[in-house]
This record gives C-alpha cells, structure tokens and sequence, in this order.
C-alpha cells in the first residue's frame, strides 16, 4: 500500500512538472477571463513578446511600482514597441484582497494602467502552473513562445518608491537583449513580494 502512494505521489509530481513553466522551455498555456468578461489567451499572441505580471493591488510592493509609475511606465513603453503585457490575479475569492471585476476596473483607471489585459485566476491554477510566488512576480516569454525570464522585477527588494530610479530592471533587461536577439544574461531571479493568496 505504501509504495502504490509513493508511486501515485511520484507520477503526480511528474505530472504537475511536464506542464510547469520552466525557462529555457515553452510557456505553458493558458485561456483566463479578463475583467472585462473577455476571454485571454497566450497562444494569440504568439509571435510577440509577452509580459505577465502577477498582481494583488493591496501588496505595498505593489504598491511602490504603481505608486512610483514604474509598472506604468513599462507597460506603454513596451506596448508601443510590440508587447504584449498581461496583468493576472490570483487572488483566492474569500481573502480579504480579493477585488471585484469592478473595483479591479476602478483601480486600473485610478492608476492609469495600461496592461493589454487584466486577468483574474481566482482557482490559481495559471499561477500554479508558473509557480507564480509574489506579487509582482515577473516573467517574459519570446516571440516563439519560449519563457526566457522568470523572477523579480528588479533587484530593489524593499518598498520605497524612490528605489526605482537605481534598480536594475530584469524585466527591461530580458527584453531588450531578447529583442536584439542576445541571450538573456539573467534568465532567472529570486522574486520578492506579498505572497500569492492562492485559494
């Protein structure tokens, strides 16, 4: 019996690992609804760049890169250059970070957002399947639909808005060398954050 659960064990693990993001690989699909009603899915937008972002507006972390701008300020910068950028929530319903559709459209003209699409991934699945950890986490995925960055946005970890002006950015760093067709000198980082409220 003990061994038919370590095998069951085992084969779910290896399962869960075949659809995992990994970089270097192809980022694992996905169809989320946006807050708009309207269906979002990765493969449409193959052949450009994309950015996820993950998201939880009450994280102060959050917080300091929409307060500050920054995430603002990368999203139009990279939408004029052919990005596409994809904001996702996976915030469990019943935490008490959880924002409706509404409230999330309210906060995105607040702070005047300009993702391609804000999605919601309330059973954390997509999340999951990028073993999405903080908000923000950050990943960048090449036109040929290969993950090719996964991890912090920068490498200012604290919550002062005035750090942004020094950090490094990994995200802008992935893309600029990905645009020129350079490998990516840092394909992965520790990301740092609020924890994702999964359900």
């Amino acid at each position: 019996m003990q061994k038919m659960l370590i095998s069951a064990v085992a084969a779910a693990l290896f399962a869960g690992s075949a659809v995992a993001a990994t970089v270097g690989k192809p980022a694992p699909d996905f169809t989320l609804t946006d807050v708009n009603g309207k269906p979002v899915k990765l493969a449409d937008f193959k052949g450009k760049h994309v950015v996820l972002e993950w998201h939880n507006p009450a994280c102060p972390f959050v917080v300091k890169h929409y307060d500050s701008n920054n995430m603002q300020a990368l999203q139009n910068k990279y939408e004029a250059k052919d990005t596409v950028w994809l904001t996702i929530n996976s915030t469990n319903p019943e935490h008490k970070d959880f924002m409706a559709n509404d409230k999330l459209k309210g906060y995105l003209s607040d702070k005047k957002a300009a993702p391609d699409a804000y999605a919601t991934d309330a059973d954390g699945k997509v999340g999951q399947a990028y073993a999405a950890k903080t908000t923000p986490h950050m990943y960048v995925i090449n036109p040929a639909g290969t993950l090719v960055y996964a991890g912090a946005i920068d490498d200012k970890r604290g919550t002062k808005l005035d750090e942004v002006k020094t950090a490094k950015n990994f995200v802008v760093a992935a893309l600029e060398e990905s645009r020129a067709g350079k490998p990516i000198s840092t394909p992965s980082t520790t990301p740092y954050g609020c924890s994702v409220k999964y359900k």
